[in-house]
């Protein structure tokens, strides 16, 4: 399994406070956003994009729908991040 992938699942339990969720629990393709997925709501997301641009150094932009896409699942987090640092070396 990627290890970003990992460190990602390990990112959102713990930026998100989710005490009875493990990172086998999340499949790459998990709808972070969706009932039947994780159930994070707007709030959450925006606590993500912080986390995520403290640690990794990306920028998502609000109200965008690429960045949407971005935080569809960690499969699309990961992508995201790879770009970034194959963009910025």
């Amino acid at each position: 399994m990627n290890n970003l992938h990992q460190e990602l699942k390990a990112f959102i339990i713990e930026t998100m406070n989710l005490e009875d969720i493990t990172p086998a629990n999340i499949d790459d393709d998990t709808l972070l956003f969706s009932d039947d997925g994780l159930g994070l709501d707007s709030i959450d997301a925006l606590e993500l994009v912080l986390g995520l641009k403290k640690k990794y150094g990306v920028v998502i932009e609000a109200n965008d729908e690429a960045s949407r896409q971005h935080l569809r699942s960690v499969s699309a987090l990961a992508n995201m991040i790879e770009n970034h640092r194959a963009h910025t070396g």
